[in-house]
């Protein structure tokens, strides 16, 4: 379906690649006008912001596709990024928050540097963009969407990369809790946690065809997920035909979160 997202104005972090970029692609063509944010290389964001732009020509949407450069967990740098997108546009009437990085150590040998950038990115750049977002929100009385990318490691553990679980567990609390606090002034909250899927931060196992088989071998649907379906779901969320909807997480996991384990009866042997 394509037009749902017609007139909207979107911000989304991380928007150069992978999820964030399929995001922008199909918002664009669902007739949102779609900041790109990004903080790695200006070429990537170009490249999205042709295919956002290209994608929304051939649905017939007339959109604007602005690029802007910054630190989700430089509180500074998500104001300025706000002002200069408010600027932009005129107004926001959804924010994804979808930048996010992991590092891989044994817990007890993780480093506090890693440890604040990780949850300074994921978990803490979340609240500086909704609250930006709420604010200006607010101010217009208009309501508006918030959409978190966050993970099925907010309910599975992930070992060797407990900063990353960690923000993905506050990820679920800051949905629910903000949700909560604003559903009574029209500003709906929800993520979506994706299971395994083909990004540049899973390029480890999706290049490699013995590792990628090892990954897939524990999703019940048998196969990793990609990026656009996962956009997919955000581009639901967005919309008016999710209206009634807050404070939750859609699982887009191929059925990560179904406890796979358990499709044989191994712990009712007997019975």
């Amino acid at each position: 379906m394509s037009g749902r997202l017609r007139g909207k104005h979107a911000l989304i972090t991380g928007a150069s690649s992978g999820i964030g970029a399929a995001t922008a692609v199909r918002f664009a063509r669902e007739g949102a006008s779609v900041v790109i944010n990004h903080l790695g290389d200006d070429q990537e964001a170009e490249r999205v912001r042709v295919q956002a732009e290209r994608a929304a020509q051939a649905a017939g949407e007339s959109i604007q596709v602005t690029i802007i450069r910054a630190d989700v967990s430089d509180e500074r740098q998500v104001q300025e990024m706000f002002a200069q997108a408010i600027k932009a546009f005129g107004w926001l009437d959804i924010l994804v928050n979808n930048a996010g990085i992991q590092k891989r150590a044994s817990s007890h040998e993780v480093e506090m540097d890693d440890f604040d950038r990780v949850v300074g990115v994921n978990l803490r750049g979340a609240f500086l963009c909704s609250r930006e977002a709420i604010r200006h929100f607010l101010a217009r009385r208009s309501g508006g969407v918030i959409l978190n990318n966050s993970s099925v490691h907010e309910v599975i553990p992930k070992p060797f990369y407990v900063p990353y679980s960690i923000s993905k567990g506050g990820m679920k609390n800051l949905t629910r809790t903000l949700a909560l606090e604003y559903a009574d002034r029209g500003i709906r909250v929800n993520a979506v946690g994706p299971g395994a899927i083909e990004t540049p931060l899973n390029a480890a196992w999706v290049n490699d065809a013995k590792r990628r088989a090892a990954v897939e071998r524990h999703i019940p649907m048998g196969r990793a997920g990609r990026p656009e379906e996962i956009a997919a779901v955000f581009a639901f969320l967005a919309s008016d035909d999710a209206s009634y909807i807050t404070g939750q997480t859609i699982f887009a996991c191929g059925g990560l979160t179904l406890y796979p384990e358990f499709r044989t009866a191994w712990a009712s042997e007997g019975e």
